[in-house]
């Protein structure tokens, strides 16, 4: 996918609001070991890449460093009819970062609740001496709401059982 092209759906109405949303990111990968994972993570988009957190000890970060392709998906949680769906695959980029970075703040806020921040922020900003940074840029991506965008798949199941284009 171009970079346009990319831009042009990051930018969509649909991404955008699910970029902002408090719903967390699912962020796969390939373990170590050769299997796959999948993992909630919260995140933050800075326009040129989602950014999450984590602990420099973390399984992912190997796995990250070994193999930087990835996949994620935010979609509308609690469900909502119709879903919408955002879908990226990209490529990790992991950096050891001294102290709390900013992005893993703004992140954890839209998960937080508001009355508990406070506390959750001081308590992070207490333990993490260092954090890792994972800066994914989007490689493709599409936005599926099931109105006016499906799958593929689906779309062409329909187009061969009801006739249309």
């Amino acid at each position: 996918m171009e970079a346009d092209e990319i831009r042009a759906v990051m930018e969509d109405p649909v991404a955008r609001r699910l970029l902002a949303s408090a719903n967390p990111a699912r962020l796969a990968y390939v373990a170590r070991d050769g299997t796959p994972r999948v993992v909630p993570v919260g995140f933050s988009w800075n326009g040129a890449a989602i950014v999450i957190g984590t602990v420099p000890g973390s399984a992912k970060v190997a796995a990250l460093q070994a193999r930087p392709a990835v996949a994620l998906t935010i979609d509308t949680s609690p469900p909502t009819w119709p879903p919408n769906v955002l879908l990226v695959r990209g490529t990790a980029e992991v950096s050891l970062v001294d102290g709390v970075f900013p992005e893993y703040v703004e992140g954890a806020r839209k998960l937080t609740p508001a009355e508990e921040f406070p506390r959750w922020e001081a308590g992070v900003h207490a333990l993490y001496d260092q954090m890792v940074r994972i800066d994914v840029t989007p490689t493709w991506a599409r936005v599926h709401d099931f109105e006016t965008r499906i799958p593929q798949a689906v779309e062409e199941l329909a187009r061969s059982k009801f006739g249309g284009s």
